[in-house]
């Protein structure tokens, strides 16, 4: 059994109402609407949402890939998540040939990554090359005093303001901006940012 040291979200180390695991699974849910074709997870942890993908949008798929920079954790995730639409790699995010290697996708996820990666510039153009025309980007992360600010958690590199995280996706034809404050997620307004601490970006390529 992988052991819950860090920020990594185990639904069977947990209870059913813990506020983080519930927090996660409503972003999955809310990226749903968005999920066909060929699926990328980045940064799947164990597996749970790629599992909840595929069961919830088989139809709609072709495949789905999970990919995560701990081994032991995508060990986890073949061993406890497999599901026969979903394959799990160990990976690097900021690999600069992680597009050649991994292909193209119609749908990327990536749920509380963006704050643990220093190589932020190789890591959204990866997703970028990643996506599909028309291809549709769904991304969280914390929301903080800035970057290069000490944000008080030992996981995070920094967490972004609101505007230095809706200034990411300028290569993007369509975005759309939306807040989460445990599991409710509504459309991102300046006057009700202190109430939603985590961004959400639906970017459209």
């Amino acid at each position: 059994m992988i052991e819950n040291t860090d920020e990594r979200v185990i639904p069977e180390l947990m209870k059913h109402t813990n506020p983080s695991l519930l927090e996660h699974i409503a972003r999955y849910q809310f990226a749903l609407e968005y999920i066909h074709g060929h699926v990328l997870d980045l940064a799947c942890g164990v597996g749970y949402g790629a599992h909840m993908i595929a069961k919830s949008k088989k139809k709609q798929l072709q495949k789905v890939i999970g990919i995560d920079i701990d081994q032991a954790t995508i060990t986890y995730a073949k061993q406890t998540y497999y599901h026969p639409l979903v394959t799990y790699q160990h990976e690097n995010a900021v690999d600069p040939f992680l597009p050649d290697k991994l292909g193209t996708f119609d749908a990327i996820t990536s749920f509380e990554t963006l704050e643990h990666v220093e190589e932020e510039e190789q890591f959204l153009a990866n997703i970028f090359n990643m996506l599909k025309p028309n291809g549709t980007l769904v991304i969280s992360t914390p929301f903080g005093e800035g970057r290069g600010k000490p944000c008080g958690s030992p996981f995070h590199v920094h967490q972004l303001t609101v505007p230095e995280f809706k200034d990411l996706f300028h290569s993007y034809q369509d975005v759309s901006f939306y807040g989460q404050n445990g599991v409710l997620i509504e459309p991102l307004e300046s006057k009700r940012t202190e109430h939603l601490p985590i961004g959400i970006a639906v970017c459209k390529k």
